[in-house]
């Protein structure tokens, strides 16, 4: 039944039966994290072999005869290019090899544009710099963007994207810098742009000639159902539309491999990969090869990449399949949560009632649940409608997650009784 239908007496015994079914579960001094999208154990375990990978005689030598123990080649090894290249459908070329994690490289590359610009003169010296920023979304990027003091301004993200319309409106102010989006199983909507989508980010004609989308595909591989979405290649877009300086491309291995030891790399165009290299004589001697040769040697290419990840799927899968299962037989129906189902991904994004997101978080928090803090999801961590949950199910084993979404799905309806109650 609709809760805005209830009486008042009726919504007093709903949140009266709720009270109990929370009271219940408080008492069972739960501990569990659904507040980030970490792999759990189980899904690093599947690639201990890996660091097998160069114990043997010579098997510490690149293919073109290299000691990757020593210093050198500045933006990795060819075979490790040539496997993120093939991944991300690019030219060997356009690739650099970074250290374990993209978010250092996304971070890196903004603090460059602000001290040396991005073809132009340092941001820094062009006064106030704002971006773009689809939300929900990630909250490390709006944390990259409040570090360099870069003024964030919200935009919807629809079913197919960011709200194009609203962009075309922002880039006519030079002043607009940039835009953070994860293009593939967003974080934390799991939406994947449709093709219209990219092609219209691809043909955009910001005032800015130094304007830069930072393209994060972090989730480019991580499917967890039969039916895959896919995503257009980006620079075929951006060819077609002559704007392949405007991108920089980032993914890694972190939910691959391993989180705390995978390989990072960035895709740009010439442009670009000629003015970061230069930075990086100054940075680096070299990132990590010998973790580069790990990964080549393990997976072989990109289908056995690929291979690796149906493995994630079977693990993940189950997991997300006991949340949506728990949201609906709990929530649907009632008119106070709305919620994804994503293909893949790493979260599922839960929307409850207007004004009770924060309530929600504590009820969890008091159960003995941490969810992501409600509101990270959007700029300076405020939700406007204070609604947004993010749902991270990878770390919890199903039976953890089954308790974890039944006291989330009890704490949306005891919030949305008392929002309503107190109308």
């Amino acid at each position: 039944m609709l809760y805005s239908a209830m009486s008042q007496k009726e919504l007093l015994q709903e949140k009266e039966a709720q009270q109990k079914r929370y009271d219940d579960f408080k008492s069972q001094g739960l501990s569990l994290d659904m507040s980030r999208g970490k792999p759990s154990p189980a899904q690093l375990d599947i690639t201990m072999e890996m660091l097998d990978a160069v114990k043997f005689e010579d098997a510490f030598k690149a293919e073109n005869g290299f000691d990757c123990r020593n210093y050198g080649i500045l933006d990795g090894i060819e075979e490790c290019k040539k496997l993120f290249a093939d991944l991300l459908e690019v030219d060997t070329k356009n690739i650099i090899i970074g250290g374990n994690s993209s978010l250092t490289m996304m971070f890196d590359y903004i603090g460059q544009c602000m001290t040396h610009g991005a073809g132009d003169e340092p941001w820094l010296k062009q006064g106030n710099v704002k971006f773009i920023c689809p939300a929900p979304g990630y909250d490390r990027h709006f944390g990259i963007l409040e570090f360099y003091g870069i003024e964030m301004i919200t935009v919807d993200m629809l079913s197919d994207g960011p709200d194009m319309n609203a962009i075309e409106e922002l880039i006519k102010d030079s002043s607009v810098k940039g835009m953070f989006v994860v293009p593939k199983y967003s974080n934390p909507e799991g939406i994947t742009f449709s093709d219209e989508c990219v092609r219209k980010i691809a043909a955009m004609k910001p005032a800015a000639k130094d304007f830069r989308v930072i393209w994060d595909n972090a989730y480019c591989v991580h499917d967890i159902n039969d039916t895959p979405d896919t995503l257009l290649n980006i620079f075929e877009a951006a060819k077609e539309a002559g704007s392949e300086d405007m991108f920089i491309e980032v993914t890694s291995t972190s939910k691959i491999s391993f989180p705390g030891a995978g390989v990072a790399a960035l895709a740009a165009s010439d442009g670009n990969i000629t003015a970061i290299k230069k930075r990086m004589t100054i940075q680096t001697i070299g990132n990590d090869k010998l973790n580069q040769l790990r990964h080549v040697r393990y997976f072989g290419n990109v289908d056995g990449l690929k291979n690796h990840m149906k493995k994630h799927a079977e693990l993940l899968k189950p997991k997300f399949e006991a949340v949506i299962r728990c949201f609906t037989e709990e929530l649907e129906g009632k008119g106070i949560a709305e919620w994804k189902n994503p293909n893949g991904g790493y979260f599922i994004s839960l929307n409850v009632l207007e004004g009770t997101a924060k309530r929600v978080g504590e009820l969890c928090k008091e159960a003995g649940v941490v969810l992501t803090t409600p509101g990270a999801t959007y700029p300076y961590g405020k939700d406007p409608e204070d609604k947004n949950i993010r749902i991270a199910p990878s770390f919890p084993t199903v039976e953890e997650l089954e308790k974890a979404a039944e006291l989330l799905a009890i704490s949306v309806r005891l919030a949305a009784c008392e929002k309503l109650l107190n109308k």
